[in-house]
């Protein structure tokens, strides 16, 4: 996937998780933030990073907040990035040769799971979690408690003990990871239902992405640490 009219910039704070405050050539802009994570890590004062122009001249904010440096490496935290590209790319086959149709905010059970891939041999249900947290060279998922995640992950149980596939898809939004494993010091419930869940024949996969300020798309498989 592409961005549009990037833009380099510095950050300086973050007054709640909707906006942040950074220095573009103009000066300072109060700019929307597209993840409304901790990203604690992350946004450091003094950060570089970039910016996408909006399209709606009318916006209270001008800017998105797409990416940030963390050290020499890039990552993407558009929170909405995940899941697009992840579309972009199983519509392409890669992630399944024979899909024929791909359904996106499918009604599953008590949940609405990102997709529903068709394929002559069923159904495919995949939940796709975007990944932004790294220490290390691993990274880890979720960076705060996610009750949605762990509710996510019992929808996709359910179904693959009723017949169905089912996945839980990371997207690593940075390259060059050596692992992606749950963060159990954050929220224990939420790796004890992932576990589960891959015990239960849930299918548990992680990709890493190529990154740059105008770009982001999946490169490769990355281990999964359970």
């Amino acid at each position: 996937m592409k961005y549009e009219r990037i833009e380099r910039a510095t950050f300086l704070e973050r007054p709640n998780r909707f906006i942040a405050q950074v220095e573009i050539p103009e000066g300072i802009e109060t700019v929307h933030v597209k993840n409304t994570g901790r990203c604690r890590e992350l946004l450091i004062p003094g950060a570089t990073v970039y910016l996408e122009q909006a399209r709606n001249p009318t916006r209270k904010t001008r800017y998105d907040l797409i990416a940030v440096e963390k050290g020499k490496r890039l990552i993407n935290m558009d929170a909405q990035a995940p899941n697009r590209v992840f579309g972009e790319w199983a519509a392409t086959g890669a992630f399944l040769p024979e899909v024929t149709a791909i359904r996106p905010e499918f009604s599953w059970g008590e949940s609405r799971l990102d997709f529903c891939l068709e394929t002559p041999h069923g159904m495919h249900l995949v939940e796709v979690k975007g990944v932004t947290l790294e220490d290390g060279g691993a990274a880890r998922f979720p960076d705060a408690p996610t009750e949605r995640g762990v509710k996510h992950l019992r929808e996709l149980q359910h179904a693959v003990e009723q017949g169905l596939d089912a996945t839980l898809f990371f997207v690593v939004q940075m390259e060059g990871i050596c692992s992606v494993s749950p963060n159990d010091d954050t929220h224990p419930a939420f790796g004890q239902a992932l576990r589960a869940a891959a015990a239960a024949g849930v299918n548990i996969c992680a990709y890493d992405c190529t990154v740059r300020p105008d770009e982001l798309e999946i490169r490769q498989p990355v281990p999964v640490i359970l």
